[in-house]
């Protein structure tokens, strides 16, 4: 049976959320696809999302044995705990990143209300700097929508496990109009090239989720393949 406290958590999320937000018969709580990827951006960074001021300060809990990392930069979760969500464990073992702060992994499959808590503890500190609805979303994300991204790329080579035929299509029909037939564009960013080799799991976090700030769509809803798909056509594409 659940707790009285976790029934009352839950209710509070589904009333932050709304519709976006149901429960199984079980009193689990799950949301629709589209919740959770405004949850991803979130992750990526709450503050452009939110349209609230950029961080000027350096969070306080971010560990001073990194000095190469300060500002809005160090505010925003994937910072700490990875575009693979494994933190010190994962891409982030090593690199300007390097925290020794661990993932998010083991909260996958959990309770949302918890990773709220989390949020607003004196760690993270983002109760009044975060909306609620905002911090809800980005609970559903970790909780219901992390990827062992392991299964769809390769580790030590960094090569997305997909198809890049399968890829080529899906491009050339969902992304060629803002990213250009080279993956060039928009001019103030990589190329899509040369970010997929170099950090595929940033793209794959981006292509399920869309970026936030911009139109981008995100890819969530189809099969997770298909962006491994589209991962593998974009390390096709020219790096410069």
């Amino acid at each position: 049976m659940q707790s009285h406290s976790k029934k009352i958590q839950r209710v509070a999320l589904a009333a932050v959320l709304g519709i976006a937000v149901g429960f199984t018969a079980t009193g689990q709580a799950f949301a629709d696809e589209g919740t959770i990827a405004l949850g991803g951006k979130l992750y990526d960074k709450w503050f452009k999302v939110i349209k609230a001021p950029k961080p000027k300060d350096t969070h306080m809990s971010w560990p001073k044995s990194n000095t190469k990392k300060k500002g809005n930069a160090t505010h925003r979760c994937k910072s700490c705990h990875g575009w693979d969500y494994m933190g010190k464990d994962g891409a982030y073992a090593s690199g300007s990143y390097k925290t020794g702060i661990p993932g998010v992994r083991k909260y996958a499959g959990g309770d949302a209300a918890a990773v709220v808590a989390v949020l607003k503890d004196a760690t993270h500190g983002y109760s009044g700097r975060m909306d609620d609805a905002s911090m809800a979303a980005i609970a559903m994300f970790v909780t219901k929508g992390q990827v062992d991204m392991d299964k769809y790329i390769e580790r030590k080579s960094k090569k997305a496990m997909g198809n890049a035929a399968k890829g080529k299509d899906y491009y050339n029909t969902m992304c060629t109009n803002c990213h250009g037939a080279d993956g060039m564009l928009p001019k103030d960013m990589p190329a899509l090239g040369a970010l997929s080799n170099k950090n595929p799991w940033e793209v794959m976090h981006k292509v399920l989720n869309g970026q936030p700030g911009e139109g981008m769509p995100g890819l969530r809803a189809l099969p997770i393949q298909v962006t491994a798909d589209v991962g593998a056509y974009l390390q096709t594409l020219p790096k410069k």
